[in-house]
């Protein structure tokens, strides 16, 4: 007898949506897809010719597709400003699920997931910060642990687009949360990890300009940002944001220790070819972060299955996702108002004086 596999159900066909569904579909030998919903007809039409064949049944409402018998999960890769309405319906049928991050842009809309995580104990309710998932950060978190470092004491962490000059980011922008809970919500979730999920903030301030989407302004966003947490610990993480980049895709992080220094790739690259030649040495940089991040994303999909199907801890805590989002938000309030924000040592802001 064959053994079991999971039968999950992907939700979104957008473009995270589509790379989820294909890796369930293709690189997950315990799951298997069956079932797949968009609301939108030409990601419907893509799913007609790419899932359907395969013999996963489409869906133009989600309600109903969670209703289809015998499913197990559901990966949601929708837009941010359903991912919780979608992952609180999944567990009401008894599902587990898989999130894209975040799982909202309100932190009260956050807690609402994992409040209902809670009232399903058995379920494995998971936000996908894919990084977590990557080997590089694997092998220099492991290092970090067996102490190679001395004592981490400063986070410095980029996430950086490649320049879009077609106008998505300032779409994107009027619903993102803004360009610390969009893009540095990874570098804060990396904070959690390497710092441990503990850490409290003791000062919060960020800077941004509008380099090159002057447009991003009507907003209250920005297309470079640096963010700087203090924490009560007497650790600092630094951020930076870009969606400028002219070579492409660079996500960088470096944990910088008592004893010594990790970094994760400080000097980013597609493969192993170096171009020789009169003008120099050459070697290529991926467009966007599916070239550095697309084994990540697999073996996520390949480790949430094995915790639905062999009943073991998902690896990372689901309040870490609210606490990730706070700290964008503050860091975002902090770049919106030009002001630092201060807490005291259990997490309360401190107000400045009014006089």
């Amino acid at each position: 007898m064959a053994p079991r596999k999971m039968q999950i159900a992907a939700a979104g066909l957008g473009r995270m949506g589509k790379r989820h569904a294909i890796n369930f579909l293709n690189r997950v030998p315990r799951a298997e897809l069956v079932a797949a919903f968009s609301p939108d007809p030409e990601e419907l039409q893509w799913a007609k010719q790419h899932l359907e064949p395969y013999g996963v049944t489409l869906y133009d409402n989600y309600d109903k597709m969670i209703e289809q018998k015998g499913l197990d999960a559901v990966v949601i890769g929708t837009a941010t400003s359903v991912h919780a309405e979608e992952a609180v319906k999944a567990m009401e049928k008894n599902l587990h699920v898989l999130c894209e991050k975040p799982l909202s842009t309100s932190i009260a809309v956050c807690q609402e997931v994992v409040d209902a995580a809670k009232k399903h104990p058995s379920l494995k309710v998971m936000c996908g910060f894919s990084r977590r998932f990557d080997d590089s950060y694997r092998d220099a978190y492991n290092k970090m642990e067996q102490g190679a470092i001395g004592r981490p004491v400063i986070l410095r962490s980029q996430t950086c687009d490649k320049h879009d000059p077609s106008g998505f980011f300032v779409e994107y922008a009027a619903w993102s949360g803004g360009v610390f809970v969009d893009m540095a919500v990874h570098d804060i979730d990396l904070t959690l990890w390497f710092f441990g999920d503990d850490v409290t903030p003791k000062s919060i301030s960020a800077y941004g300009i509008t380099a090159v989407q002057p447009d991003l302004r009507k907003y209250n966003d920005y297309d470079n940002a640096v963010g700087i947490v203090e924490f009560h610990n007497g650790k600092i993480a630094h951020y930076y944001c870009s969606r400028m980049m002219a070579h492409g895709q660079e996500d960088v992080t470096e944990i910088i220790g008592t004893e010594g220094k990790l970094s994760v790739n400080l000097n980013p690259q597609s493969n192993l070819v170096n171009y020789y030649h009169a003008g120099g040495i050459t070697r290529e940089v991926p467009p966007h972060y599916w070239g550095r991040f697309e084994q990540a994303f697999v073996k996520e999909a390949n480790e949430f299955t094995d915790c639905v199907l062999d009943d073991t801890p998902v690896p990372m805590k689901l309040k870490n996702a609210v606490k990730a989002v706070q700290i964008g938000a503050w860091l975002q309030e902090a770049l919106v108002s030009g002001k630092q924000l201060r807490f005291d040592d259990i997490g309360r802001r401190i107000e400045p004086a009014k006089l």
